[in-house]
């Protein structure tokens, strides 16, 4: 018997509800597999620029105060200094060398810690510190940036020159103190290596104490303040906590 028009809207009509089906799950499953690749993008782009373009750092000390405040958050360029080649110390593609008064982003060599120091002094310079005055190559330092919270002037420690270099360069002014913070050196900055130091010179752990800071330890140079957070205010004054001000900040030196 030949099937009519109707008999076939009635089949058609039958199978509609099994066709949606079948065609929204592929829909959703094209919208799952779409939306996956789409994470996937963002995550590597994400992990390429942290790895080798801009990466962000929160201050967790007053080292480096008035110039950067515990709670500021800033962000660094990581390839200005050479490009660092996943687990190895091996950089490529060189742009720049530390010079002084840049703020510069470092692991510290002896913990898993990130620094954050401004460099004074680069290799084959001179560095002395008389009185909480820093010279180098004999020439007084103008630094306009530094801050001091003790009046105390400590005595230098008495050594001779070369000792003093050689117990710097193998970090064995660790403990050093006062005698090592107020009056310092001389010293020559060695090869492939920079001299550090904190703003606020009076409360900061660098290269005075723990010696020569080598370039294969930099991580970056400062570049902005996108985000600064003040602890002290309550946190119902949530407006206060948040240093408006701050935000936008160039520290690139």
């Amino acid at each position: 018997m030949k099937k009519t028009s109707a008999d076939n809207r009635q089949k058609n009509n039958k199978n509609t509800p099994n066709q949606w089906v079948k065609n929204n799950k592929n829909t959703y499953n094209q919208w799952v597999n779409q939306w996956v690749k789409d994470l996937v993008y963002i995550v590597v782009v994400v992990l390429l620029i942290r790895a080798f373009i801009v990466q962000a750092y929160r201050i967790p000390s007053g080292s480096m105060e008035d110039s950067l405040l515990i709670g500021d958050h800033l962000f660094a360029c990581k390839f200005l200094y050479g490009i660092r080649i996943p687990f190895t110390d091996t950089r490529i593609l060189k742009f720049h060398d530390p010079k002084y008064k840049e703020i510069v982003i470092f692991r510290y060599p002896y913990e898993r810690k990130d620094f954050v120091k401004r460099c004074i002094a680069t290799a084959g310079d001179i560095v002395e510190i008389k009185d909480k005055k820093v010279y180098v190559n004999n020439k007084l330092l103008e630094e306009h940036y530094t801050k001091f919270d003790d009046p105390t002037v400590y005595e230098k420690l008495q050594l001779e020159d070369y000792q003093y270099q050689q117990i710097w360069e193998k970090s064995g002014f660790m403990n050093g103190g006062g005698e090592v913070r107020d009056n310092f050196g001389p010293v020559k900055v060695p090869k492939e290596c920079i001299f550090v130091m904190g703003d606020n010179r009076d409360a900061s752990f660098d290269s005075r104490f723990w010696g020569p800071l080598n370039k294969r330890y930099l991580l970056g140079k400062s570049l902005i303040l996108y985000f600064s957070w003040d602890k002290k205010p309550p946190l119902y004054k949530i407006w206060e906590k948040v240093r408006w001000n701050r935000i936008g900040r160039i520290v690139w030196g």
